[in-house]
């Protein structure tokens, strides 16, 4: 049986080929020329989605390379979709998304289905002040800035299943993620909406 033994929390000068180092978080050696940070899988804090017409999650560091949303028993006042768009230092990207979402219900077989060019929909269809939403949609980077979502939601109150897929091409290097009702006046009521990400 093999045991790893870290025996300093500072970095080694010159790292020697497989070396693995610590000092907060862990880095691994393929070379005496290369270092790379492994990064871990961090949580962001979880915001109470009550009141607002948006939640946004900001300082994403630049390392990240997926990041997972995670949506809570979410209700929003009336009959706006949830969307989410991501950003970068400059501001949120509200255009350039190609992303469609399809819905159905196996009880009543029945289907809904939408797409957006100004974000990635939680929903296919339109939404009401009942309906109650949770989930997870991860987005990927393909490198260049280029951000793969794909994801499934349930909507609890009449038991459609959501899948959206898409994509978006950022102006510069990932930051935040922004949370909001398509309509921009009806408000988030109740349930809860979180992140996750890793490099």
């Amino acid at each position: 049986m093999s045991i790893l033994a870290l025996t300093s929390d500072t970095l080694i000068g010159t790292p020697a080929t497989g070396n693995i180092e610590y000092n907060g978080q862990f880095f691994g050696t393929d070379s005496n020329a290369s270092r790379a940070q492994l990064q871990r899988i961090v949580q962001g804090t979880a915001v109470a989605s009550t009141s607002g017409t948006s939640i946004n999650f900001t300082s994403i560091p630049s390392w990240v390379k997926r990041v997972t949303c995670i949506l809570s028993f979410v209700q929003v006042s009336g009959s706006s979709t949830i969307l989410m768009q991501l950003g970068t230092s400059g501001g949120v990207v509200t255009s350039g998304y190609t992303n469609t979402a399809g819905s159905i219900n196996t009880v009543n077989n029945t289907t809904r289905g939408a797409t957006s060019t100004s974000g990635i929909l939680t929903y296919g269809g339109g939404s009401a002040s009942s309906y109650v939403f949770s989930g997870s949609i991860v987005f990927v980077t393909l490198g260049s800035n280029i951000w793969i979502a794909s994801g499934t939601t349930n909507n609890s109150f009449n038991n459609d299943s959501t899948t959206t897929a898409g994509r978006v091409s950022l102006g510069g290097t990932l930051d935040r993620v922004r949370f909001f009702t398509t309509n921009g006046t009806d408000t988030f009521t109740a349930g809860s909406i979180n992140i996750m990400y890793e490099g």
